[in-house]
């Protein structure tokens, strides 16, 4: 297929990629021209516009948050056309990016309106997992659409999940998906500076969680991140672990549901921030813990 791939950031590099390594004909557009330029040099075609990106069968969207969604996908005067102006009609807008409920919600409404397609597809995984081709990648959107694109989830990821035919419930899923990782970060922050204050190795206290009770990757990986103080370069920025608890609870509002312990994440994102941790990893909420224990260091 022709794809044109919107944002390269830590995710969307691999990304791109490996839509490259399955064969497809891709044009990157990105910010920072850098980045594009290492694409180049795997076989992409660079585009010095976001219409020129939107040129083909897909255009995917892997950014940041809403308000840079929103920029690439609906244009302003900095940017002139954007995407929803310049895809063809019939043409899909997979959309990655861990974005609102409510943006999710518009962007379906506008393409159809556009005579356009329009998927959620945001996934879970680390940069790692995205250069190695093994997200899982959770989808929404028109059955017929979603068969269409399925080759591409599969240059992308290790599995992919279809979980509505309304884009934005992929969204929720994202966003609820989250919130449970912050939570156990949140969780194994305040579990290691309770045992590190006793006296107990932190290695050795993952070493015997990850061996007994809790063994999913969530609790290997950020725990050793925490264990190792490892919070640069940041995987996921603090700054976008906030954004994303924000958006849950803005969901939670939505539909009455209360979050009490996504309350507790914000504010204690909130703090890590006003430490000066934005751009740590997310796992750097831990630091709070420890830092309220009265450890050092």
């Amino acid at each position: 297929m022709r794809i044109g791939f919107i944002g390269l950031g830590n995710m969307g590099a691999g990304m791109a990629a490996n839509l490259l390594k399955a064969g497809h004909e891709v044009t990157v557009y990105n910010r920072s021209r850098p980045k594009v330029d290492a694409l180049v040099a795997l076989g992409a075609a660079a585009a010095d516009t976001v219409a020129a990106a939107c040129t083909g069968d897909v255009v995917f969207t892997m950014l940041a948050d809403d308000a840079a969604v929103q920029h690439v996908a609906f244009g302003d005067v900095d940017l002139a056309g954007g995407i929803v102006d310049s895809l063809a009609p019939g043409a899909v807008h997979i959309s990655s990016s861990t974005i609102s409920v409510a943006l999710a919600k518009q962007l379906a409404r506008a393409h159809a309106d556009a005579g356009q397609l329009f998927v959620s597809a945001p996934v879970f995984g680390r940069p790692e997992a995205a250069a190695a081709a093994k997200l899982f990648v959770v989808a929404a959107g028109a059955g017929s659409t979603l068969e269409r694109v399925a080759p591409l989830f599969d240059a992308i990821g290790q599995q992919t999940f279809t979980v509505s035919d309304h884009p934005e419930a992929a969204n929720l899923v994202k966003l609820s998906g989250n919130f449970m990782i912050g939570s156990v970060i949140e969780s194994l922050g305040e579990a290691m500076a309770l045992v590190h204050k006793g006296g107990v190795d932190k290695h050795q206290y993952l070493d015997i969680l990850t061996s007994t009770l809790f063994g999913a990757p969530v609790y290997s990986t950020y725990g050793r991140l925490i264990a190792n103080g490892a919070f640069e370069p940041a995987g996921f920025a603090a700054r976008l672990g906030l954004k994303d608890i924000r958006l849950v609870l803005e969901a939670g509002d939505g539909l009455e549901v209360p979050l009490p312990v996504a309350s507790l994440l914000r504010d204690r994102f909130l703090a890590l921030l006003a430490s000066g941790g934005s751009e740590l990893d997310w796992s750097a909420l831990a630091t709070i813990s420890d830092r309220d224990a009265g450890i050092q260091g």
